[in-house]
């Protein structure tokens, strides 16, 4: 937020029969000023099913501006999590010249692969993929030479399909600045996937979304691996769009599967505002999608057991620049203006927009946070970095669709001891649905 405090990782008590049910119970300060910890991931997941020596034990957490990477242990006290080790990023620039890391994730192998956007110049050009080994030391860079992606962010691989396809946020020397849609004609945010080879590391195929892809983020596969099929949130556009391989198999497609109308309305900077959709994540069973509206300020639920046709089953206003007692108004066809029906939670107004969002294994709790960057943060929700963001729980009906908000969980990121903070990415551990939550 601007002060010269370093990040740290809140552990959160989510049991609700504990006496500290929703309250931070541990925080682990991290040696570092300027890291802005972003995304994060484990060590081992899913990919390494059967291998016996495969333990999730440690919570990688990758440093969007400084670059460095922190290994952090959850095992030896998951109440207390500790710091493991510090993967320095003129180790990293000089190694492969990467630079702004995102997305994190474990390999079969017990590789760790990293997303990196740019060059440390923020150039999106020097975009391209860390591989740690199992103890965190420095292999290389994942992808081959030769063709080369525009852009990389968030990305989502599917072995049995031989298949690694990584989403085209922006150049960090646009976006580390702010918001300027200027930018967005001059080319320094995506409207492409990228689709690798598995595990071999070469792009072989460029999907031009268009203009229904501007700036495309989160990205997810079905987890069904025999399924062929994934959906990307498209930011700016405000579309979800699927993805697919073609009939005959030999290439990957794609359509919009779900569009947020932008909303006229009055006393903002622009006629028209987009939902700006972020926090893309789908359920275990495949079932439902979940996204929020960064700016509308509703969090969504979409049945897409037929992928080709999703279908809203649950939505609610959990903040936005829409809500009531905003100078900004929505203006109907009629010409009518409405503002969003926002409750309060124990007394607490809810700032700024939804993004985050976090699962419960079992489905039935959906975690939202409301920081995006800190500079998006200060230019669009000044009052998130001066009374600082917060945690909610959106309790899920998981048979029919529905979503609800919890009047008895908010964790209050305005009340830390060294002043408002903003929350970001949250991650369960395995197992116990009721256990605690990282954030």
């Amino acid at each position: 937020t601007g002060r010269e405090k370093p990040d740290f990782l809140a552990t959160i008590d989510v049991d609700p029969n504990s006496p500290t049910y929703s309250k931070v119970i541990h925080r682990l300060s991290l040696p570092y000023v300027g890291d802005e910890l972003h995304h994060t991931g484990w060590n081992a997941c899913s990919s390494c099913h059967g291998d016996p020596s495969s333990d999730r034990r440690f919570l990688i957490l990758p440093s969007l501006l400084s670059g460095r990477i922190y290994v952090i242990d959850t095992q030896k006290n998951p109440k207390a999590p500790s710091l493991h080790k510090v993967v320095e990023p003129e180790h990293i620039i000089e190694k492969t010249g990467l630079a702004y890391p995102h997305t994190s994730h474990c390999l079969a192998n017990g590789d760790i692969m990293i997303s990196f956007l740019g060059d440390k110049d923020g150039n999106a050009q020097g975009n391209g993929f860390l591989l740690l080994d199992s103890q965190f030391n420095i292999k290389g860079r994942w992808e081959k030479p030769g063709r080369k992606a525009e852009f990389s962010y968030d990305f989502w691989y599917q072995p049995r399909h031989k298949t690694m396809i990584c989403s085209s946020f922006g150049a960090p020397l646009a976006f580390t600045q702010g918001f300027n849609l200027k930018h967005v004609d001059d080319g320094f945010y995506g409207r492409q996937l990228f689709v690798y080879d598995w595990p071999d590391g070469r792009l072989k195929q460029t999907l031009d979304l268009g203009d229904n892809g501007l700036i495309s983020g989160e990205i997810r596969f079905l987890h069904d691996p025999t399924k062929d099929t994934g959906y990307v949130e498209c930011v700016l556009s405000s579309n979800v769009v699927r993805f697919f391989k073609t009939q005959d198999g030999s290439s990957w497609s794609h359509e919009v599967a779900i569009s947020v109308k932008p909303l006229k309305v009055q006393n903002w900077i622009l006629p028209e505002m987009p939902g700006l959709i972020v926090g893309l994540l789908i359920s275990l069973d495949d079932r439902f999608l979940y996204f929020a509206n960064w700016f509308h300020g509703d969090v969504r639920q979409y049945n897409i057991e037929d992928p080709k046709n999703p279908i809203l089953v649950g939505q609610v206003y959990v903040g936005g620049l829409l809500q009531k007692g905003s100078p900004i108004t929505a203006v109907t066809e009629d010409g009518k203006t409405w503002q969003a029906d926002v409750p309060k939670i124990q007394g607490h107004c809810l700032r700024g927009g939804p993004h985050m969002t976090q699962l419960s294994l079992d489905g039935k709790r959906l975690y939202v946070t409301n920081s995006l960057f800190s500079t998006w943060d200060r230019q669009f929700y000044p009052d998130v970095i001066e009374k600082g963001s917060h945690m909610i729980q959106i309790d899920v009906d998981i048979e029919n669709g529905g979503l609800k908000i919890n009047p008895d969980f908010f964790v209050d990121f305005g009340a830390e001891p060294d002043g408002p903070c903003l929350a970001h990415e949250m991650r369960y551990p395995g197992g116990d649905c009721t256990s605690d939550i990282w954030i």
